[in-house]
């Protein structure tokens, strides 16, 4: 996991199995191998090992780097900022699918919650308006052409990838390029009072928590699912104020402040997002604009996201391995708070809903820090080619084909705020949404959840779902002719080939009959 504070010097990132973080640095200043999570005495994971990757604060860094350059070490050769495959946990490297965020606001102390008009949660206890623009930015990732996400799709897993690997074979299972947002859902959990200082323990059994809230009790379904636990303003989550602005882990790590957390639903990925704007300049706060009151907060969540993504289960992914000074260091601690203007440095990213501060993260293909990457084994070609906004949270239906009665609606929501409705609770004649995909490497099945409102038979009305493969020129009925009333949510999938064409239609059909209009609702298309 990765820790970040933010601070004008260069960044020094710290080992162990799961924290990450950020301190801010005007260059990407040489380190020396010394200087690593569990040896130097001034790193906020020393003696806290699930730290991984932490940054510290300004005045934590300069102590560090004074430590770390008496205490020097030989780089090896293949380039001391080199990161290599971990080999996985419980077969869990990188993110290797669609990734479905979950915002978990962590405590009754973020106020009273409203919708503004975008359809996000707001706080009355967030002086900030931090929730929002969360929110906003996670729907964003993948849209607007934006590839400052696509430096991801280097990165892999699977069986064909070996233990100490530096790059990808073209058999592995690489991290597609995440089009259409990556938000998956928002809940406030108001039970209780958030700690003054929650425990690492106590952080990844909120996320736990969580995933039951979202329904997500199998392992599969949280295989490509992470946990934010977002802690209100005035709480101090892992005693992070003067250390470091943030860290990523998973709930099975033994080195846990309190120790792991069980979980009946597989492994959950999280991450400790404290209100880093009450640690003022040392998070980030004007680190890219005037007065950037959340810039550093959207860094934060950005690094952590990518070394979420790069490496899920820490440290079985891929991080650092070289025996210099970046060993134990994630993706984004290698570029972490690099001024802007800088190489590699921190920049605005516009996406498909605002422009948000983000930081670098490193790319082995191109031995430096990338705000922007093509996007490689991941498949397709900048914003394009892949299935976009199968989330819908771009409040609209851009991207899809529609005909007949259709809407992104709040109401049609399975996860995240939004969805599609195909049909209309008048009645109405036929109606659907599609949309033409290509296939990415590592990819093998489109999925996608319905709920359908039928009060009449399957003689008249009914849902249905077909993907054409118009590559080979065949056509597969993803979901017969269906008709239920109050059967709730549930998911269809398909099988894909990686670099073939297709086009997916999901369609409602009423026979605008009075009395029984039929509707359905559509959410979550993704290809993984």
């Amino acid at each position: 996991m990765g820790r970040a504070t933010l601070t004008g010097l260069a960044s020094l990132s710290l080992l162990t199995a799961a924290a990450l973080a950020f301190m801010p640095q005007a260059s990407a200043a040489p380190q020396t191998a010394g200087q690593t999570a569990r040896s130097n005495p001034y790193s906020p994971a020393y003696q806290h090992p699930y730290r991984h990757g932490a940054l510290p604060t300004i005045q934590q860094n300069a102590k560090m780097k004074s430590w770390a350059a008496n205490h020097p070490a030989a780089t090896t050769a293949t380039g001391p900022e080199t990161l290599s495959y971990g080999g996985g946990i419980d077969g869990i490297g990188v993110q290797s699918g669609h990734s479905k965020v979950y915002l978990v606001f962590y405590g009754s102390q973020w106020g009273t919650q409203s919708t503004n008009g975008s359809g996000d949660a707001t706080f009355s206890g967030d002086p900030d308006g931090a929730a929002p623009v969360t929110q906003e930015m996670f729907k964003g990732i993948g849209t607007g052409n934006e590839l400052w996400s696509a430096d991801l799709t280097q990165w892999c897993d699977g069986p064909n990838v070996a233990s100490g690997a530096t790059s990808c074979p073209s058999n592995a299972n690489f991290i597609p390029y995440q089009s259409g947002g990556v938000l998956a859902g928002v809940w406030y959990d108001n039970s209780a009072a958030s700690p003054s200082a929650a425990t690492g323990h106590q952080l990844g059994a909120e996320a736990v928590k969580a995933a039951g809230h979202f329904g997500n009790t199998t392992a599969a379904s949280n295989r490509d699912a992470y946990y934010i636990v977002l802690s209100p303003h005035g709480t101090n989550p892992d005693n992070y104020q003067g250390q470091y602005c943030a860290w990523h882990d998973y709930n099975g790590d033994s080195t846990l402040t309190g120790g792991p957390v069980s979980s009946s639903y597989g492994d959950i990925a999280f991450s400790n997002q404290p209100y880093n704007m009450d640690s003022g300049a040392g998070c980030g706060v004007g680190f890219v604009n005037s007065p950037g009151t959340l810039d550093g907060w959207t860094m934060t969540l950005g690094h952590e996201w990518h070394e979420m993504m790069s490496d899920q289960n820490p440290a079985g992914g891929w991080t650092n391995h070289t025996g210099s000074s970046y060993n134990g260091q994630e993706n984004s601690d290698e570029c972490a708070w690099i001024s802007p203007g800088s190489a590699g440095g921190a920049a605005n990213v516009t996406m498909g809903t605002g422009t948000f501060a983000e930081q670098a993260s490193w790319s082995n293909d191109t031995n430096s820090c990338a705000i922007s990457h093509p996007i490689v084994g991941g498949g397709g070609t900048g914003g394009g080619g892949t299935l976009t906004n199968g989330t819908f949270e771009t409040g609209n239906l851009s991207s899809w084909t529609t005909s007949g009665s259709t809407a992104a609606t709040t109401s049609a929501a399975h996860s995240g705020s939004y969805g599609a409705m195909v049909g209309s609770t008048s009645p109405t004649n036929t109606s659907s949404v599609s949309q033409s995909f290509t296939a990415p490497s590592g990819t093998s099945k489109v999925s996608f959840w319905y709920d359908v409102t039928c009060p009449d038979t399957v003689t008249y009305d009914w849902a249905t779902a077909t993907l054409q493969d118009t590559t080979s020129g065949t056509t597969t009925t993803l979901l017969g002719k269906t008709c239920t009333q109050g059967a709730g949510w549930k998911q269809v999938s398909g099988t894909v080939t990686p670099g073939h064409n297709y086009t997916l239609t999901l369609t409602n059909k009423d026979d605008n009959y009075t009395g029984d209009a039929t509707y359905t609702y559509y959410d979550d298309v993704t290809v993984s």
